[in-house]
C-alpha cells in the first residue's frame, strides 16, 4: 500500500476512491473499503482518501481524541489490499475549499476518480455544503460514478464513530468491538517502566499512548497482545498506578500469560476484550498484590488457560 501523508502534490490514475474521516475503521467503513477492493478486481486503483488531522479539531477548542491514531489506522489498513491511502492535510485552506472545487481539483484532477464510494451522509467542502446529491449531479459532467451506502446498524443502533466513542468511554468493550468488527487496540513501543510488577512477580510491558488516543476508563481489562503476528492472552491495566506513586500520564501496562521474552523496544498491539474492574488505590503493596493475583486468576479462567 502506498501511503501519501500531509502532501498535496500527487496525481493518480483510474481510481475507485472512498472518502471519509474513517476514525475507528468500523463495520460501516468496512463496507466502503470492501467495495473499492471489489472494484480493484475490475482494474481500478483502490484508494482511500481521508484527512491527517481530524476535521473536528480545526473548528473546536476541544481536541477530539481518536479511536485509532494515524499510526494505528495505517497499521490496520496496510494488509487489507488497498493500493493507496491518502491522509490529506486538513488546514484552513482545505476547510475553505468550495465543494465544486473539491470535486474538480481533488477528485478529478488529482485522483482521476472513476468511481466514488461514500456513505449516504457524506458531506464535504466549505460549510459542509457538498453532499451525495451534488456528487451525483456531477456524474455526467466529469464521467465518474457515485456509489452511496446506507448506514450499517448493530442491535438497532446506527454504527458511527461517535456512537463507538460513547461506548468506549464507558468501558463497554464488547459493544465497541462488535461495532468495530474487530478488537479495539492500542499500538506502541514497549518502554522501560518502574519494574514494580516485576518485584511483585508479575512483569508487565509498558506503553505510553499518544496524547490524542481515546482510551477507555482506567481499570483492568482482559486483553490480547499481538507481537510479530502472534496473539498472546494477557491482562492490561490502564491508569496512573495510584498505589505505588501516581503517574503524571496514563500508562498501559500488560501482563502476558506464559511469556518470558524481552519486548523492550519492540512494537506491540494490545487488544482490549473486556473491562473487568476500575483502577483502585490500595493501602499497601500486599493488598495490591493480592488483588493482582485475583485478576490473573480471573484472566486464566476467562481465556481457559
Amino acid at each position: 500500500m502506498k501511503y501519501i501523508s500531509d502532501n498535496t502534490d500527487f496525481k493518480l490514475k483510474n481510481s475507485a476512491v472512498t472518502l471519509g474521516k474513517f476514525d475507528g475503521l468500523h463495520q460501516g467503513h468496512q463496507l466502503l473499503i470492501d467495495k473499492v477492493l471489489d472494484l480493484k478486481e475490475q482494474g481500478y486503483s483502490s484508494v482511500m482518501f481521508t484527512f491527517s488531522y481530524h476535521p473536528y479539531n480545526l473548528i473546536s477548542e476541544n481536541e477530539l481524541k481518536l479511536i485509532y491514531t494515524e499510526e494505528e489506522k495505517v497499521g490496520r489498513l496496510r494488509d487489507c489490499g488497498l493500493d493507496v491511502l491518502i491522509s490529506y492535510p486538513f488546514t484552513q485552506e482545505t476547510k475553505s475549499i468550495e465543494p465544486e472545487d473539491f470535486i474538480k481539483e481533488i477528485l478529478v484532477n488529482k485522483l482521476d476518480a472513476r468511481v466514488i464510494v461514500v456513505g449516504n451522509d457524506f458531506r464535504f467542502g466549505k460549510n459542509r455544503r457538498g453532499d451525495v446529491d451534488m456528487l451525483k449531479a456531477m456524474e455526467m459532467v466529469y464521467g465518474f460514478k457515485v456509489i452511496a451506502f446506507e448506514k450499517k446498524s448493530w442491535k438497532d443502533t446506527i454504527i458511527s464513530s461517535s456512537t463507538i466513542r460513547a461506548e468506549l468511554e464507558k468501558g463497554n468493550m464488547e459493544e465497541v468491538n462488535s461495532m468495530l468488527g474487530q478488537p479495539y487496540y492500542i499500538r506502541g513501543k514497549v518502554l522501560h517502566g518502574r519494574k514494580i510488577g516485576r518485584t511483585l512477580g508479575m512483569p508487565t510491558t509498558n506503553l505510553t499512548p499518544s496524547a490524542n488516543k481515546l482510551l477507555p476508563p482506567c481499570g483492568v481489562y482482559m486483553s490480547r497482545t499481538i507481537f510479530k503476528g502472534k496473539a498472546y492472552p494477557s491482562i492490561t491495566n490502564i491508569g496512573y498506578n495510584p498505589t505505588v506513586g501516581q503517574m503524571k500520564d496514563k500508562r498501559v501496562e500488560t501482563f502476558i500469560y506464559d511469556f518470558d521474552g524481552d519486548l523492550y523496544g519492540q512494537e506491540i498491539d494490545v487488544e482490549l476484550l473486556r473491562y473487568e474492574r476500575p483502577e483502585l488505590k490500595f493501602d499497601n503493596i500486599e493488598d495490591l498484590k493480592l488483588k493482582m493475583e485475583e485478576d490473573l486468576a480471573f484472566g486464566r479462567d476467562y481465556f481457559g488457560i
